[in-house]
């Protein structure tokens, strides 16, 4: 008996340690369904074309969508790809010389990704752009 006094706080601590997962797993909202769709590879490509030294950009891009419309925002990918293409070999140095111009450029590329998407899906599928 003394044995079985001596264990029980161990015991009791253990099965407290493994039921705590379990419980902050179900007090999880049903609300968080959120993906991050990468565009593999990255794009690269020339931007400042009026310029006389080649100007080279390269950008990580991931896009922010809810899990029941990451099947529809992956369909567009290409269409996505060319439009984000197109903006930022338009750009200037200018554009990419301060946190705020690109931070600028970013927004700009989240409304063309949300405009396309809005034409071919009828709403804009994602919530965010993250360069």
């Amino acid at each position: 008996m003394r044995n079985l006094l001596k264990t029980l706080p161990s015991c009791l601590l253990a099965l407290s340690l493994l039921l705590a997962p379990a419980a902050h797993a179900s007090e999880a909202p049903a609300g968080n369904t959120v993906s991050y769709i990468n565009l593999m590879p990255a794009l690269v490509g020339h931007y400042a074309l009026g310029s006389k030294k080649l100007k080279i950009y390269k950008a990580d891009i991931a896009l922010r969508a809810s899990n029941d419309t990451k099947d529809r925002v992956v369909q567009h990918e290409p269409l996505i790809r060319d439009q984000l293409i197109i903006l930022f070999s338009q750009k200037t140095e200018e554009d990419f010389a301060t946190l705020e111009g690109k931070e600028a450029v970013r927004m700009e590329a989240l409304q063309r990704v949300q405009q396309v998407l809005t034409q071919e899906e009828g709403v804009p599928l994602i919530s965010d752009l993250v360069c």
